[in-house]
């Protein structure tokens, strides 16, 4: 049986920056034949980074991400790297298709080539176009009907785009006719909590439909809204996971693997999908010592969740070019979930909290915002705001709730000032659920260019606070939480003896309601159904539903849940229809 030494490069690459991301694919690549591998893998569009969005459709960025992939394999014969086989993700464009309405200008591809001895050995585009949650590629691409198929050192290899593996029928099904005994699947599949489960059972199962061993490699990074987790896998055709890379973490996955001898084509009936085949290299590479790969762990739902977190705001940081973060230090739970989060991101000196204290301010506000502060090691200061507060009430004279939310909008008004006087990007601190429920004041909290718990209910702000405190006190660290900022009564402090509670039901009960309604598009009476109190359900449906103009202007922030505001979740502004329970 020949073998195979074979790499997956899980890498972060950037949107739009073509010639750092060719750079990278080159730079790994020369790692990965270092280890010996003879097939190198590297994710969907890794030369362009993904999603590329309207990018997509410029003649000028199609241009440059086929020469990009011209030059790559030009460099890396002239790298000595001529006899290795390199497999990247780009954009291409259908040259035979013609102008038509409905479909893309310039007829872009979401494609892939296999690179060797300093040309395209075969090129090949995405069967299957995402249309859902966050995917828009009916808009950017046009559909490929080509399985390409190589023989290198006696083995054939398939080759799919992503979501080829997640729809029945198409590249796979065409895979097991073609008789392959290694399908490479390139990906770039965006994190969801728990979704490595689904990933691992999802290629286990494609495996065995092929009858071939799968390799799976992802993206790693954040991409505003959304981060790739890597996670790139190798499982047999028995469904055993015979290597697995770390999670939102670099890395080259070197595998040894003994796959089937090519045997003569069969290409029985695929459907839509044609296989093109090309021959590299007919004969088996002389047998090695094979070393066993140790599948690494797997990170706990609150690691998980927090990696992600760390890692989307660190690189919206990084390939924004921000070097420093401002935030608002309230002395609660969610501002200091935020701070403990980017001083892992980007290093506690980078980051700069501010406490505001208003004439409404607790002790223990100011306390627990000093308490983080000392904790974390970042950079800290006090902005008193109740004098400008009294300069702007004695000109407009405002009451009840304005009057409440004006001390919002100047803490909002002192971080963006400081924002623009040194180069800081300002965060947001609120979680899903205030979003959710409109409790938020634009121009006030709601200020800033990243939100990192923007898709993190607020029961889960407390499982990860305590997770990150616990995860200190397991290394010997100190917890970066000030534990009383864990425990007390959430409360925005806008006036005396201010609860949420007094407005909210517990959260245990508004993120269930929540979490029915927002992901899973639960009726009112669905809800009822479930057990809710109706009362409550119609109340927090219509806060819900009137607060969509707040979350439209809202920064963007990391998506961890299967629909996140923003990019999953879109509802119009103006809209007449509520939910209602049957009389």
């Amino acid at each position: 049986m020949p073998q195979l030494r074979l790499a997956l490069c899980q890498v972060n690459a950037t949107v739009g920056a073509i010639a750092d991301n060719t750079d990278l694919v080159l730079a790994r690549a020369r790692e990965a034949a270092a280890a010996g591998a003879r097939l190198v893998a590297f994710p969907e569009m890794v030369l362009t980074g993904y999603p590329v969005e309207d990018l997509a459709l410029r003649r000028s960025f199609q241009r440059a991400s086929r020469e990009a992939l011209d030059g790559l394999a030009q460099r890396l014969l002239d790298d000595g790297l001529g006899e290795v086989a390199v497999v990247v993700g780009y954009l291409d464009i259908d040259e035979r298709a013609r102008p038509k309405l409905g479909r893309p200008a310039g007829s872009p591809e979401n494609a892939l080539a296999v690179l060797h001895g300093g040309r395209v050995a075969i090129r090949s585009a995405k069967h299957h176009l995402p249309n859902y949650g966050v995917f828009d590629e009916y808009r950017y691409f046009v559909p490929g009907n080509v399985l390409p198929v190589v023989r290198l050192h006696g083995v054939d290899i398939a080759f799919a785009i992503c979501e080829d593996l997640w729809q029945d029928g198409g590249p796979v099904a065409a895979a097991r006719g073609a008789n392959v005994g290694l399908l490479v699947v390139l990906n770039g599949s965006p994190y969801e909590l728990n979704k490595d489960d689904t990933r691992l059972e999802l290629c286990a199962r494609r495996a065995a439909e092929a009858g071939a061993t799968l390799a799976y490699v992802n993206l790693v990074g954040g991409q505003d809204e959304l981060v790739f987790d890597g996670d790139s896998l190798v499982v047999s055709p028995t469904g055993q996971t015979l290597a697995r890379a770390p999670q939102f973490e670099e890395a080259v996955l070197v595998v040894d693997v003994d796959l089937p001898a090519a045997g003569d084509p069969v290409d029985l009936d695929a459907g839509d999908v044609t296989v093109e085949r090309v021959v590299i290299s007919a004969d088996p590479l002389p047998a090695w010592e094979v070393d066993e790969i140790a599948v690494g762990p797997r990170l706990a739902s609150e690691a998980e969740v927090y990696a992600a977190l760390v890692t989307g705001l660190r690189d919206y940081v990084r390939k924004n070019g921000f070097r420093s973060v401002i935030l608002g230090l309230s002395g609660g739970i969610d501002s200091a979930l935020v701070a403990a989060i980017a001083c892992d991101a980007i290093g506690a000196a980078n980051v700069h909290g501010v406490s505001m204290p208003s004439a409404y301010s607790s002790d223990h506000s100011r306390s627990d915002a000093d308490d983080l502060a000392a904790r974390t090691g970042c950079q800290f200061r006090t902005v008193p705001i109740a004098p400008m507060v009294d300069a702007f009430q004695d000109a407009l004279k405002l009451s009840g709730l304005a009057e409440e939310n004006l001390q919002a909008r100047v803490r909002g008004v002192t971080l963006m000032g400081l924002s623009n006087a040194e180069g800081h990007l300002v965060l947001a601190t609120g979680n899903k659920s205030e979003l959710a429920a409109g409790y938020s004041t634009i121009y006030g909290d709601a200020v800033g260019g990243y939100a990192p718990l923007k898709d993190v209910p607020k029961t889960m702000v407390w499982k990860l606070s305590e997770w990150r405190n616990a995860e200190a006190e397991r290394r010997g660290e100190t917890p970066p939480i000030p534990p009383n900022s864990i425990t007390k009564p959430p409360s925005a402090e806008l006036r005396p003896g201010q609860l949420d509670s007094d407005s909210l039901p517990d959260y245990a009960v508004l993120d269930d309601l929540l979490d029915d309604y927002i992901e899973q598009d639960a009726s009112a009476a669905d809800l009822v159904a479930a057990g809710f109190d109706q009362e409550l359900v119609e109340k927090i449906l219509r806060l819900v539903d009137i607060a969509e103009y707040k979350r439209r202007q809202y920064p963007p922030g990391t998506k961890i849940s299967l629909r996140a505001f923003g990019r999953d979740r879109r509802l119009p502004i103006t809209n007449g229809w509520r939910e209602r329970v049957p009389e």
